[in-house]
């Protein structure tokens, strides 16, 4: 009861806002008001082995490899739809630091991986990094806070310290899909220190999934570190598609 006392009082001077219709929130509603979260354009592709987003992914994986890549699972919260106010879940964490109402939503992720058997057995998660640029200039990256609330509730090793991002890129979102793939084509590499000894199952964290070049990018680096036998799959927010 105090909880909503404190909170009525708040909302008096600071109102809280849904992130997707801007409406004011109730009392008992977080983040996202409830007929918003209604309507949630869900993806629940955490129970499904091959999906639309994984497909695309792999597809990358597999471009002129001469021996077959184990398929990597993919997973991601909602649709990330640019006509709807939920694209700026995302924005939000993204661009505005509202790290609150990305972790909010990193926990329904979470609560979704949980409960699939293609998960369970995640041990590290690797957030994809930024170039230390847009890291300074932001204050934060959002990949790992999203990755942070995924490691915890799997009880898995965060592991922010792997990849490095040692070409600042072009910003991806107005160029083809083959522009988005050469653009990081050799952007990431391992750190001198990393050391992934003992990891069985790694998962790749980003905000939101396009065209896969990025993580694509990311998990071929990491293969070479690892070797065949490490599955490495990927979680986002927001996936773009249907």
């Amino acid at each position: 009861m105090r909880v909503y006392v404190g909170r009525a009082v708040l909302d008096l001077f600071i109102p809280r806002l849904c992130v997707v219709c801007g409406r004011s929130l109730s009392l008992r509603e977080d983040h996202i008001c409830l007929d918003c979260l209604a309507d949630l354009p869900r993806t629940y592709y955490s129970k499904l082995s091959r999906n639309r987003m994984a497909d695309r992914l792999n597809g990358l994986i597999q471009r002129d490899l001469e021996e077959p890549e184990p398929y990597s699972y993919a997973t991601a919260l909602f649709y990330y739809r640019a006509s709807t106010g939920y694209r700026d879940i995302t924005k939000d964490l993204k661009y505005r630091g509202n790290i609150a109402s990305g972790r909010f939503f990193s926990e329904m992720l979470a609560s979704e991986m949980a409960d699939s058997e293609l998960f369970s057995d995640i041990d590290t998660v690797i957030p994809v990094p930024l170039h230390w640029t847009r890291r300074w200039s932001r204050g934060y990256n959002q990949a790992e806070v999203i990755g942070e609330v995924l490691a915890r509730r799997f009880g898995a090793s965060l592991r922010p310290d792997v990849l490095c991002r040692h070409r600042r890129t072009k910003t991806q979102t107005r160029l083809s899909i083959e522009g988005k793939v050469s653009n990081v084509v050799g952007a990431f590499r391992l750190r001198r220190c990393a050391d992934l000894t003992g990891a069985s199952h790694i998962l790749l964290v980003d905000d939101v999934f396009t065209t896969g070049a990025t993580l694509c990018s990311c998990q071929k680096t990491l293969r070479g570190a690892v070797g065949p036998k490490v599955r490495i799959s990927v979680a986002t927010l927001a996936c773009v598609g249907d």
